[in-house]
Order: C-alpha cells, then structure tokens, then sequence
C-alpha cells in the first residue's frame, strides 16, 4: 500500500526537518545581522548578538583625569583630583549617564580583580586611589607624584543591553564618513532596476514569438536558448569586455545594464516561452479569428495572463543582480568611486573596517535589506512563475 499514488510518504517527517534546517540556517544570520546592526562597539565585542537582550561585562582600559589640569591643594603639599572615570574616557557627558556597574578593579593589568568598589588600592609612597561602582574615584598624592598623565585603571564592568541608531546614522547620513553606503545603495538601485526592466521587455517579445508565431528556424532558436543556459558566466566576460572597449562602453552604467540583460535573457526567454505555450490556445486563435494582430494579443492577452511568470523572473533577475560582485567589478571600472556598487563597498570595508563590526553589520544588513522587502512582497509569484509549463 505504500507504494500507491497519493499515499502519504512515510519520509514526509525527513522533508519537513530538513526545510525547518534551511530555514534555521538562513534566519539565523540574518537575525544576527539585524541585531548587531543596532548595538555599540563595546556591546558587540563584549558578547554575541545572541545575548543582545541581557547585561554583557567587559574588561576596559580607563583613565583618571590628567592632575596638572584637574588637581585640588588639601594642604600639607597634599594633592586630589576627583571626577568619574567614563566622563573622563568620553563615553558618556555626566556621571549621570554612565549605565555600567563595576565589579572589580585594578591598578595593573596583571591584577585586574584586586579590588572592589569602595576600596581604596594603594600605589605606594602614600599615593592612593579609590574607585565606586558607578566610575566616581578619588586619587591622591604628593606635589611629585601628582602630575603627568592620569592614573590607569582596569575595570570589569557591567554594562545593560543597549542598542543605537548611529550606526545607520553614519553608514547612510553622514557626509564626513568614510564607507560610502548611501552612494553606493543609489549606484546599486542604478543598475538594478534597467538590468531588471530591459531583459524582460526583450524576453516577453521573444517568448511570443517562439511560443505563438510560426516561422522558419523556430525550434532550431529554441535550442539555441536552451544551451545557452549552461554557457558559464566566466566564459564571456573577457570577451564581452574587450567588446565593450572597442564600442565605448566598458567603464560606465551602459556596458553593465547590456551586460546583465545578456546573461539573464537565456533564462528569461526559456521561463515566459515555457509559460506562454501553456497559455489556453482558444483565447489566441479566437483573437486572431476577430482580427487582432499579433502586437494586440501580446499585449492585451498574452501579457496580463503571463504576470506570475513575468513576477518570477523579475524577482530571480533583480535579486541576481543586486547581489552581484562579478559582473560589477568587471564591467562597471571607476577609479573614483563615484558608480562603486553595495557589493563591492562592502568588500572593500572588509579591508579598510575590518575590525569595525558595527559598520560591517550595518553595511551588510542595509545590502539585504532591499532584496529581502522584494522577495517578501512578491514571494507568492516565485513558485508559480519557475513551475510554469512543467505540467499540463
């Protein structure tokens, strides 16, 4: 009974885990992505994105105010200087706003749980210096001892979950920053959208005429669609770019639009024929029989019917390109940056912020971002559009 159609797998439970699986394995980074994308430095480096949500301690390096600015006379050549230790190291403005709680302290890096908050360490020939939890510390001394730089102190702090926008804020908005994001979005949208639009124009023509024009040579182009799907992309770029050269259109937006309309059109021109042949052959024979031209039925028969797979290919092609390297780097040369796209900024990041998380997260995630609102608003379109024409 097992073997009838229609009965139920007894694997079915296998299938469901492993789809689970994928799904697991692509949430989790993108989660991650998101989250990271809105935490601090400090917070990142301290723990995982996992953890966003609970109190991270982290070992800092802090420092007391310099005495030649800040110290008080006690008298008896007795000298202070008090203040807080984060409003001194510019993380915060006032003693008001530090959120931290240090655990323990030290004077030296090889002691850097000596002390409690409230405890008084002492740095020999009567220098001292007393640290609070919430960073307040007092520092005495001698006229001698009482000069040059700061006193350093090690704390273990922690620190409560605390999320920010300014990475955002300087990834997109700033005009004195250094990544670049927001050109690179725009530049990105620049090639996006016409290697989205112009090869579905051409493919939507081209289906129709393979699907429902008789004409000499026909099967004969379709197989020749057919075996250029297998044609490696590595293959045609040397060639196509020595092409682009000689005409005048191998450094700007021209030469990769014509370049990604190429490389999709195979697909493009395979997916909407098997679809249009599918199509029920009344609608366009009885169109014929009322005198419509073929222009006619393509456009007001053939096209709003071939939607789904119009939707699915557009989607398949713009998230190709969005998130293309290849293409962009070969095709589209600019020494200034002005036409550098989201891919390609990101790599270079990865050299020059390599140890910026924060704006690597950000960069990453505002690159994802834009495909995964495309998918999400046109996902229903997917299937429907790549299954056309498998069955009947």
């Amino acid at each position: 009974m097992a073997a009838i159609a229609g009965t139920k797998s007894s694997l079915t439970w296998a299938v469901h885990l492993s789809v689970a699986a994928l799904v697991l394995l692509w949430i989790f980074p993108t989660a991650g992505l998101l989250v990271s994308s809105f935490r601090t430095t400090d917070q990142i480096r301290s723990s995982g994105w996992w953890a966003a949500m609970f109190p991270a301690t982290a070992n800092e390096t802090l420092r007391a105010a310099d005495p030649d600015d800040f110290r008080v006379d006690l008298g008896d050549g007795r000298f202070a200087v008090s203040g807080n230790l984060y409003v001194e190291d510019g993380s915060v403005e006032t003693p008001d706003d530090v959120q931290a709680v240090i655990q323990v302290w030290g004077t030296s890096s090889r002691a850097i749980d000596a002390f409690v908050p409230g405890d008084t360490a002492d740095l020999g020939d009567g220098e001292t210096i007393t640290v609070q939890s919430n960073g307040d510390y007092v520092w005495e001394g001698d006229d001698d001892q009482m000069s040059g730089r700061g006193q350093r102190v090690f704390v273990t702090a922690e620190s409560p979950p605390e999320f920010t926008l300014n990475n955002y804020q300087n990834v997109l908005f700033d005009p004195a920053n250094r990544e670049g994001m927001a050109q690179a979005f725009f530049n990105t949208l620049t090639v996006t959208i016409p290697a989205t639009i112009i090869p579905i124009l051409v493919a939507a023509f081209a289906a129709y005429a393979l699907a429902w024009m008789d004409f000499p040579g026909r099967a004969l182009l379709i197989a020749f669609v057919v075996a250029l799907l297998v044609v490696p992309l590595q293959l045609a770029l040397i060639p196509l770019l020595q092409l682009h050269n000689d005409i005048g259109i191998g450094k700007g937006y021209l030469g990769v639009w014509l370049a990604h309309t190429g490389f999709g059109m195979p697909l493009a021109i395979y997916l909407l024929r098997n679809y249009m042949v599918g199509l029920p052959r009344d609608i366009i024979e009885n169109a014929k029989v009322d005198g419509a031209t073929d222009f006619q039925i393509f456009v007001k028969i053939i096209l709003p019917l071939s939607f789904p797979a119009l939707a699915s290919f557009a989607i398949f092609q713009f998230l190709w390109t969005w998130n293309d390297l290849l293409v962009a780097l070969v095709f589209l040369i600019d020494a200034t940056g002005q036409t550098t796209v989201m891919t390609r900024q990101i790599v270079e990041l990865l050299g020059t912020r390599g140890g910026d998380w924060e704006i690597l997260a950000t960069s990453a995630f505002v690159s994802i971002a834009v495909p995964l609102v495309v998918f999400f608003l046109m996902q229903r379109y997917l299937v429907r559009g790549l299954l056309a024409g498998s069955v009947k």
